[in-house]
């Protein structure tokens, strides 16, 4: 088994991810699932909609993707390229790299730098590596702690279209000034895609009402996880 199906596995084996599923679930069967067709819808729209240009950000969070023995897929390399496109339209003051890995491979963010290096960004580009993390929370928690003071400034959330929407929930729950940017130049629809967005769309509706619901219930423990 490898370590990110293992790291998933142990998700859904604790009780508090194990709430927040349950209450989504009695949530979006009451609602005959139209609660679920809303976030369908919103992860859809996101995607549809999300600019390829900052407006102002001044640090790009650049979220990698599973990259085994290092091999960059499409997705990761269509977030890359859009890194250095940005990076020559108007540099900003500092790229974070998001994302760990197994033990004893490279991780996503050292995997990204030297993607990125590869692209011709200078060796002297102000790079910052956090490269403990293995999903989304953790990528934006780390990297909140890695800025300081620097995540009162506006960040750019660099990423591909069907993640956006995700990387926004839980920005706007950690507390960030966020904006968004797709590495993809328009969303691309299909059955592949359609199945990838709706897979997106349960896991915002599970982490928005189960946050919803633990703040509700005022249950510390929870909302722990997502502030």
């Amino acid at each position: 088994m490898s370590s990110r199906t293992a790291h998933r596995l142990s998700l859904f084996g604790d009780r508090d991810v194990l709430h927040a599923c349950a209450v989504a679930g009695a949530v979006c069967a009451l609602s005959a699932g139209l609660v679920y067709v809303g976030y369908f819808v919103h992860v859809l729209r996101v995607a549809r909609n999300a600019p390829c240009s900052p407006e102002r950000g001044e640090c790009v969070l650049l979220f990698g993707k599973h990259a085994p023995q290092g091999r960059i897929d499409r997705d990761f390399e269509a977030r890359l390229d859009r890194a250095v496109s940005l990076w020559r339209e108007r540099p900003p003051r500092s790229v974070v790299l998001l994302g760990g890995g197994a033990p004893n491979e490279p991780s996503e963010a050292e995997v990204a730098r030297g993607a990125l290096l590869a692209r011709g960004l200078s060796p002297d580009a102000p790079l910052r590596l956090e490269a403990q993390s293995r999903d989304t929370l953790q990528n934006l928690r780390n990297a909140r702690l890695l800025l300081g003071e620097g995540m009162r400034s506006r960040v750019t959330l660099l990423s591909s279209r069907y993640h956006l929407a995700r990387c926004a929930l839980f920005a706007r729950q950690l507390g960030f000034d966020w904006e968004l940017c797709a590495a993809e130049p328009r969303l691309r629809l299909g059955p592949a895609m359609l199945w990838r967005l709706a897979g997106e769309a349960a896991y915002v509706c599970m982490s928005d009402i189960g946050a919803r619901w633990a703040r509700l219930i005022g249950h510390r423990r929870m909302l722990s996880r997502v502030s």
